[in-house]
Parts: structure tokens; sequence; C-alpha cells
């Protein structure tokens, strides 16, 4: 049942990517990237990893999305058409995936019990983290004590991305107000 519920759950990642490549209406687009960070993040939650899935959300979902709306009041609704084909940056794009391909091959089988991570720090975790950090629940004690500073950096990002969408908003707001011929 976990496995079909992974693959429905990246097939309509899949589908909402080709959705989004094939609009050209701009509102279609930010609320087809909102879906499929949405997506994203259930699809992290089924794989165990709700930290990450609550990052995705938060930022993908939510902080990325009010910021692509509020870019697309200062812009065009619809995508201009490029007058011409360019290669370049197919092949730019199939070159990075290949490189990340390439770099992946060496990594161990997905839930394999013979990777570094189950064989030297799962047990590791599970029998010590109470006593080393005090706090009974592993994976509370993971995300604080041991992955500290990387909690720490998502929480910077995603606060540093709220002050800048509260800063682009207000100056959106306050440029609106000086064009309507209203004073600040």
């Amino acid at each position: 049942m976990e496995l079909f519920i992974n693959l429905v759950l990246f097939f309509m990642l899949v589908a909402t990517a080709i959705a989004i490549l094939r609009m050209r209406h701009l509102f279609a687009v930010v609320m087809l990237s909102g879906v499929f960070s949405l997506l994203s993040a259930l699809l992290f939650v089924a794989l165990d990893a709700v930290d990450v899935a609550f990052t995705e959300a938060a930022v993908g979902a939510g902080i990325s999305t009010v910021l692509l709306l509020g870019t697309m009041a200062l812009t065009a609704r619809n995508e201009k058409m490029p007058r011409e084909f360019s290669i370049v940056p197919l092949l730019v794009v199939m070159a990075t995936g290949a490189v990340l391909i390439y770099g992946t091959l060496d990594m161990p089988s997905f839930g394999s019990p013979t990777s570094p991570a189950q064989t030297h720090l799962a047990e590791k975790f599970l029998t010590q983290s109470p006593s080393e950090v005090g706090i009974p629940n592993v994976v509370s004690a993971i995300l604080a004590s041991y992955r500290g500073y990387d909690t720490l950096g998502e929480t910077v990002v995603v606060f540093t991305a709220c002050i800048g969408v509260l800063m682009l908003i207000g100056s959106f707001a306050r440029r609106r107000r000086k064009n309507d011929g209203g004073a600040e």
C-alpha cells in the first residue's frame, strides 16, 4: 500500500510538472506550482521526512506562491513566446541532469539496511539519544540537537523569506497608493 501511495504521488507530480510546462497563462502556472509544492510535501510525509515536508509546504507552497502572485501583479499575465527556438537551455538542463544522475550512482539503494545511516548512525541514535540529549523522543532529539544547525538554517530561510515577502508587499502597496494619487 505504501508503494502504491508513493507511486500515485509521484505520477501526480509528473502530471503537474507537464501541465506547468504546457501552460501559457501565468496565474495557472503559479497555482500549479503551489499544487506541485503541496504534492512534494505529501510525498515527503509519505517518506517519513516530516521536517522537510513542513519546510516545503511553508516555503514552496506558501511563501513562493505569494511571492509569485506579487510578481505577477507587477508583470504581464501571459507568457511571451520566444521568436526562435534555442537548443542551449535544453543542453544545459540535460547536462545538469546527467551530472546529477551520475552523482547518485554510488548511493546505496533507498531503504537499504546496509547503508551507512542504518549501520552506523541508526543504532547510536536509538540507544544513546535519550541519555546524550535528555529528550526521550528520538526524532525531536535528532532535529533539536544532532541536526540543530541544519534546523536553525531552515528556520532562518523561512523567516528571511517571510520578511522579504512582507517587504515586497509593503513596497507594492506604497507604490500603488502613490500612483493612485493618495498620500503616504
